[in-house]
């Protein structure tokens, strides 16, 4: 599966106003690609085209919320319009409710399912038909390690992960078994100093905290764009993702304790915050920024610089191989 340079696709970033999407409309035009973007605050997209447009970039926007198909059909069809065609779309707008499971409304959990699950379906069944019509292309999803493992506090948003992870693996097979060139990756990104723990609506009577350590928002879009590139069926984002990710398949019930001993603890900051304003229904504009506010809690992730580097990869596999041969070495020298 051969995916098209950077700087010859036409792009589609849905949830581009703020966070993670916004930092990756602005890496791909950077990198030269066509870029229509969207979300549902028409100031933040306004900013974000100008930015673009500012160093030389093609960008242009479409005002939509994912939890409507009529409107996530709209931004392909204007992607066409505007462009020609499709070749990659990336899928990432979510919403959050921090509370206990027994104080979450029916009517927030049905919403966060409409926007962080029915949105990701919605987004591929639009613009699949577009990446068939190229013969090829990319739908990168953009998910979370709550995918994998759920969080306390956060049990709508973690079920919604989970629905992306099981919609997307049989959606990929059937791509296969059809034997469409098309990548379907899953971004699971570990905790992202975004403006998402400003925007979820919290009853914990403070604004929400991710489970430190967080990473920068720069990180993901790094990922999103050499998903684009290079086909990639899971992609986790930071360090502690990875760290996670094994324990959680070693030892539900380890990560159980950890999770007793600090998960509801870190997810309290010292700020005050009422429920409102959130973006649950509607976004909040001041938001409509990359970081959030945790920049100093923001560490690198050296997994992630050795995944994207071929040559660190041999590296780190000819060291590994060398330990290996000294260790058996030495066990020979001990017989």
């Amino acid at each position: 599966m051969e995916l098209k340079p950077i700087n010859q696709q036409v792009v589609s970033v849905v949830g581009a106003a703020s966070g993670i999407g916004r930092a990756t409309a602005i890496k791909f035009a950077k990198g030269g690609a066509k870029v229509v973007v969207s979300a549902r605050s028409q100031s933040g997209l306004e900013s974000l085209v100008k930015e673009i447009h500012d160093f030389g970039g093609e960008a242009t926007f479409v005002v939509a919320d994912v939890s409507e198909f009529e409107q996530v059909k709209a931004i392909a069809d204007k992607t066409v319009e505007v462009y020609g065609r499709l070749d990659t779309w990336v899928h990432l707008p979510a919403v959050g409710v921090f509370a206990t499971f027994d104080r979450t409304k029916p009517e927030e959990f049905k919403r966060i399912i409409d926007v962080n699950l029915m949105g990701q379906v919605y987004g591929a069944m639009v613009a699949l038909p577009h990446l068939k019509r190229e013969g090829r292309g990319a739908l990168i999803h953009i998910s979370s390690m709550e995918g994998r493992r759920s969080l306390p506090y956060q049990s709508a948003y973690s079920s919604s992960k989970h629905g992306v992870e099981g919609f997307i693996e049989a959606m990929r097979l059937e791509l296969l078994h059809e034997k469409w060139p098309i990548s379907v990756t899953s971004i699971k990104p570990a905790v992202i100093n975004t403006p998402f723990w400003n925007n979820g609506l919290t009853r914990l009577g403070v604004k929400p905290s991710g489970i430190p350590p967080y990473y920068d928002p720069r990180l993901v879009a790094d990922a999103i764009v050499y998903a684009a590139e290079h086909p990639t069926r899971d992609y986790l984002v930071g360090d502690v993702a990875k760290v996670l990710d094994l324990l959680q398949r070693i030892s539900p019930s380890l990560v159980d304790s950890l999770l007793l001993l600090v998960g509801f603890q870190l997810q309290h900051s010292n700020e005050p915050k009422s429920e409102e304003p959130n973006n649950l229904y509607q976004p909040v504009l001041e938001h409509d920024r990359v970081d959030g506010d945790y920049n100093n809690l923001v560490i690198p992730s050296i997994s992630d610089v050795v995944e994207k580097n071929p040559l660190f990869q041999w590296g780190a596999i000819a060291t590994a191989a060398l330990l290996a041969l000294l260790t058996a070495q030495a066990f020979k020298e001990k017989g």
